[in-house]
């Protein structure tokens, strides 16, 4: 056990919401108050960005029952960012900013919840505070429903998502198959360069009603076998249903989504959507059966009433174990999970990843887990993702709508 380290904790959020990431506000925040090393318990406004503008919410200052409305509430209640900052070594200018505010407000410990690009926040800020000789100990958090974060078996955020896009494209398959006249319908599911959100699509099909075929980022996309591909299912049953992934490819890696060029994100990422209508077009083209592209965008992601219990339970875990281990010497590291299989079931155990292992890396899905003809997943992705998504959380309600949490949001002096 390290000395004891005195002083406030600064909390942020960055990256694209989750059902969860609440959830793991709450862990941090909750063993925060707690831990008697800390003195007082920030939330940043909008990341690191509510650091560099000074704009940070007392948390100390909340209703414990409303700060615990936050394991149910969808979306980063903080507020989020997509801020990129430079290297320390290139451009210190952000870098002496975060400094003078954690002078300022004598911050010790820095908690940083969300996934690869956040990491590399995380990691860079924990380099630079060690290079001046600053000390703080700084842990991320991680959060991601792409599920791409390097080193951990899953991501908080990840089972949710899927149990979402699992029951919607159950509940569309159904409804796509009410007629007597044939129907195409195309699903676009959120996913850069990692098809984990699509591929679970595939528990739908599993388990009731769902997509004849799934298309991943993970390999090239042929347009011409994806028509034939239709054809053949459309000939056989007058009925076809589509998952795509928002960033399948070309084999020159040029993004299939028409919208490809529209924009880009803080970090330089291609802003993508409108894949699904497009390629209804081109099957409508080619098949002349009635087609619909359905999108589910934002709702994939903060779709909190299906949320997994055992998602929710893990990401306030990763929280509570990134302040416990911080006050206790650690810094410089993500908090990640392994899974393991007792007496058959599966439990899930934290670990420590260094930061600078798991920054700007991405784990996609096992090409072995992909079926030969690249339209589908094998069980083994079954068997990975349907631990995750298990149990139903007590949701808080008021008038039969949910009750999420409302946070005072005092902002510091």
């Amino acid at each position: 056990m390290s000395e004891k380290l005195i002083g406030s904790c600064i909390f942020g959020q960055s990256g694209g919401p989750t059902a969860v990431i609440n959830a793991s506000a709450y862990g941090v925040i909750r063993a925060a108050l707690d831990a008697d090393e800390i003195t007082t318990v920030y939330g940043a406004a909008n990341g690191i960005k509510g650091v560099l503008e000074d704009k940070l919410y007392v948390m100390d200052e909340e209703d414990p029952k409303e700060l615990e409305l936050l394991l149910h509430t969808p979306s980063s209640e903080l507020g989020s960012c997509r801020y990129k900052i430079a290297d320390p070594e290139k451009d210190d200018t952000d870098y002496k900013r975060i400094l003078e505010i954690f002078k300022k407000y004598n911050v010790r410990y820095f908690f940083y919840n969300g996934g690869n690009d956040s990491m590399d926040t995380c990691n860079k800020i924990s380099r630079y505070m060690e290079s001046v000789g600053y000390e703080c100990r700084v842990m991320g958090v991680p959060k991601t429903i792409d599920n791409d974060l390097f080193g951990t078996d899953h991501c908080p955020g990840f089972p949710s998502a899927a149990k979402y896009i699992a029951t919607s494209c159950m509940e569309m398959n159904k409804d796509a198959r009410v007629y007597d006249t044939g129907m195409v319908t195309i699903v676009e599911i959120m996913g850069r360069h990692a098809g984990w959100l699509a591929a679970s699509a595939a528990l739908a099909t599993e388990f009731g009603s769902g997509p004849d075929l799934i298309y991943l980022p993970e390999y090239d996309f042929d347009m011409e076998k994806f028509l034939d591909d239709i054809c053949a299912v459309y000939n056989k049953t007058g009925n076809v249903f589509v998952a795509v992934s928002e960033g399948i490819h070309y084999a020159d890696g040029s993004f299939v989504s028409e919208a490809k060029t529209a924009a880009q994100d803080g970090f330089g990422h291609a802003q993508l959507g409108g894949l699904a209508s497009m390629l209804a077009n081109v099957v409508k083209e080619r098949t002349g059966a009635k087609v619909r592209g359905v999108e589910l965008s934002l709702l994939q992601r903060c779709g909190a009433h299906l949320a997994s219990a055992t998602d929710v339970s893990e990401a306030c875990a990763a929280g509570k174990e990134a302040v416990n281990q911080a006050v206790s010497g650690v810094t410089g590291k993500m908090v990640a999970f392994k899974r393991e299989y007792e007496n058959g079931n599966y439990k899930c155990v934290m670990e420590l990843l260094p930061l600078e292992s798991v920054a700007n890396y991405e784990k996609k899905v096992p090409l072995e887990w992909i079926n030969e003809e690249q339209n589908g997943v094998k069980h083994e992705f079954i068997d990975y993702v349907l631990p995750l998504i298990q149990g139903e959380p007590e949701l808080p309600m008021e008038h039969s709508l949910p009750r999420y949490a409302r946070l005072k949001k005092i902002l510091a002096k």
